[in-house]
């Protein structure tokens, strides 16, 4: 398998959970984010929206992050995730090139 198709398979099983795709979402909103940042959120922000326990935000963020959708920086105890605005925009032509459509 090519490393294009890999990722895009990555990609995708990143999405297809529907926790994941809501963190997508939330992470576009602006100006909710604990240490100030203008887009993006913590994981606690993160945590605190969805509900769940820190261990499974952890694991669903990780996810994400591998997949190349999201992007992560440490900023002492906090973690800040942010969307890879790049990576999304290029998923739909990767599916179209990989389909042959």
């Amino acid at each position: 398998m090519a490393s294009t198709e890999k990722q895009l398979m990555d990609s995708l099983k990143a999405i297809a959970d529907p926790t994941r795709l809501h963190i997508l979402r939330l992470l576009k909103q602006r100006g909710g984010c604990s240490i100030g940042k203008d887009e993006g959120l913590c994981g606690r922000d993160i945590e605190d929206q969805i509900q769940l326990s820190q261990p499974t935000i952890s694991h669903h963020m990780t996810i994400l992050t591998k997949a190349g959708l999201v992007q992560a920086e440490k900023y002492g105890l906090w973690i800040w995730y942010r969307r890879n605005e790049k990576s999304l925009k290029e998923l739909l032509p990767a599916i179209g090139e990989c389909l042959e459509i």
